[in-house]
């Protein structure tokens, strides 16, 4: 298939950018959306050209290292996919395509389609670890988990941090990312001796990054992996019942 691309060009965080159009003639319908690029890249190289710079790792969609706004949706409009599991069969011959990075004000542009997520990794480092019992290895069930929390939490484990969530928010909330990495562990008991703890120190470092959430839900829709809204109230609960205790602890109650 033969398609025109409309794709983001900026040098450097500092620089102003600007769309420029591509051909990308003889894409097999078979090949991934990193795929098609990957033979852009290596045409305007060919050219003597500057290749197109955008994130990718594992090709699997599993790393996050892979994300843009396709026709103005995160990863494009197929629900529950990664960009780099998004197949050229699901545009069409002749098509024109609109590809851009995230817009984020947390996440500032580095190069072309390449953003950066560090903000990410501080909200879950401001999570620090578990408690563990550093002896031996403990039996497999010893420690009992009902069935209904496990498989939530192995739901909201599903989060690869690709931040499409934000991209697609009206607000450039972080709120479904970062209840998701607080899920995975708030709901199992080798999570709880942090819990509380934990809850406000993401939330806090995340407020210092991205917007508020409006609960527009536009997150849950552009998630690659389908992660639910609901791990943002249980978020929000949390962090209720965390900010009282302090209170009571502080005698002000």
């Amino acid at each position: 298939m033969d398609l025109t691309l409309k794709v983001w060009r900026q040098d450097g965080p500092n620089t102003p950018g600007e769309f420029k159009e591509y051909e990308a003639n003889g894409i097999s319908e078979d090949s991934s959306f990193l795929e098609m690029l990957d033979v852009v890249n290596e045409n305007l190289i060919k050219a003597g050209d500057i290749p197109i710079a955008f994130d990718h790792d594992c090709r699997e969609g599993i790393c996050g290292m892979c994300g843009v706004m396709i026709n103005g949706h995160p990863h494009g409009d197929q629900k529950g996919t990664a960009t780099c599991q998004l197949h050229m069969r699901k545009f069409s011959d002749g098509d024109r395509i609109v590809i851009e990075p995230w817009r984020a004000k947390g996440m500032p542009i580095i190069k072309d389609l390449v953003v950066d997520r560090s903000a990410l990794d501080r909200v879950i480092e401001a999570g620090g670890y578990i408690s563990v019992n550093t002896g031996g290895t403990p039996d497999a069930n010893l420690i009992p988990v009902p069935k209904a929390a496990a498989d939530a939490a192995m739901d909201a484990a599903a989060c690869i941090g690709c931040a499409a969530c934000i991209a697609a928010c009206p607000n450039s909330a972080g709120q479904l990312f970062t209840a998701a990495k607080l899920a995975h562990l708030n709901l199992l008991p080798q999570g709880q001796p942090e819990r509380y703890r934990r809850t406000v120190a993401m939330v806090d470092k995340m407020e210092e990054f991205f917007g508020s959430c409006t609960n527009h839900a536009e997150c849950e829709q552009a998630c690659p992996k389908s992660i639910s809204i609901s791990t943002i109230a249980m978020m929000n609960r949390d962090y209720i019942v965390a900010k009282f205790k302090d209170r009571r602890k502080a005698g002000q109650t």
